[in-house]
């Protein structure tokens, strides 16, 4: 695989004209290096599904450019874009789009038959594939026959099989438990590093942030510099401190989304801090970017 990387270059993305426009994405610009992880966090409705979907070229930019290995994304014709995402781009995304009538072994060779690749070839490679992952006595399971991280590991199997340049997951972890999902970000981090591949992640939940090469911050369409933030002890999503809702116990502020996690976490505190401490991730060398 030769090296590469994704350019992005003040990309802006608008929806309706007049009075009712609005911008979801305002003047990014972003380079993202082969093997390198990259996480974009923030809160919701700040932009960042659709800012991957941009990277994914599942959506056009109003304006900007988008440049994959030297190759102008954004000024490719709509026919030619299917090609670039079926080869040089792998998707994972937060609720797996598995195809229930299918096979896990089907779910994943389809993928690569859509490529080019004999039938044959296809399932050889998805069942050598399924297997490295720990899904060996699963390929004739339907998915609804699995468990959510079962079925995050066909979805990353399927993003994988085509050996794109680039991964891109919308907020993988979304659907998990907190154990299976921390799991499953290793296995992601493990598989990018291993194998060389760009992985971009989209998430608000501060618990993966160790696995990443770097942390940028969205807020408002806009890269901004990293606020403080905190993390809910309950359900663990990622909060700007000056916007959560805090109770002290034993001396210790802790912060919360909501006034139902608060109250959850007072009646029985010992648990979260002990549930939190066995879910703590090894640590991994990262940076944080603020851009302004």
């Amino acid at each position: 695989m030769t090296d590469f990387s994704l350019r992005v270059e003040g990309i802006s993305k608008r929806y309706g004209s007049g009075d009712t426009e609005v911008t979801a994405v305002s003047n990014i610009s972003l380079t993202v290096s082969q093997g390198e992880i990259v996480l974009i966090m923030g809160p919701s409705g700040s932009g960042k599904t659709t800012l991957l979907l941009l990277l994914g070229a599942l959506l056009k930019p109003t304006q900007g450019r988008i440049s994959l290995d030297g190759l102008d994304l954004s000024s490719l014709a709509e026919k030619a874009l299917p090609d670039i995402r079926l080869h040089q781009l792998g998707f994972v995304f937060q609720d797996f789009k598995l195809l229930s009538a299918l096979s896990v072994l089907d779910n994943v060779a389809i993928v690569a038959e859509l490529a080019g690749v004999n039938s044959k070839v296809a399932r050889r490679k998805a069942a050598s594939l399924l297997t490295e992952l720990g899904l060996a006595e699963r390929l004739n399971f339907l998915p609804e026959k699995l468990s959510g991280g079962e079925k995050q590991r066909v979805a990353i199997a399927r993003a994988l099989i085509n050996e794109p340049r680039i991964i891109l997951a919308d907020e993988p972890t979304a659907n998990l438990d907190s154990k299976i999902g921390l799991q499953i970000m290793r296995l992601l981090r493990r598989i990018a590093k291993e194998q060389g591949r760009s992985l971009i992640i989209v998430s608000h939940d501060q618990r993966i942030k160790d696995i990443a090469d770097r942390v940028l911050w969205l807020e408002d369409g806009r890269f901004k510099d990293m606020v403080t933030m905190v993390t809910d002890p309950v359900c663990g999503m990622a909060l700007e401190h000056e916007k959560a809702t805090s109770a002290v116990w034993e001396g210790q502020a802790y912060y919360f989304c909501s006034e139902g996690c608060k109250h959850e976490f007072l009646a029985n505190p010992v648990h979260f801090q002990t549930h939190q401490a066995a879910l703590s991730l090894p640590s991994a060398t990262h940076q944080e970017y603020p851009l302004g």
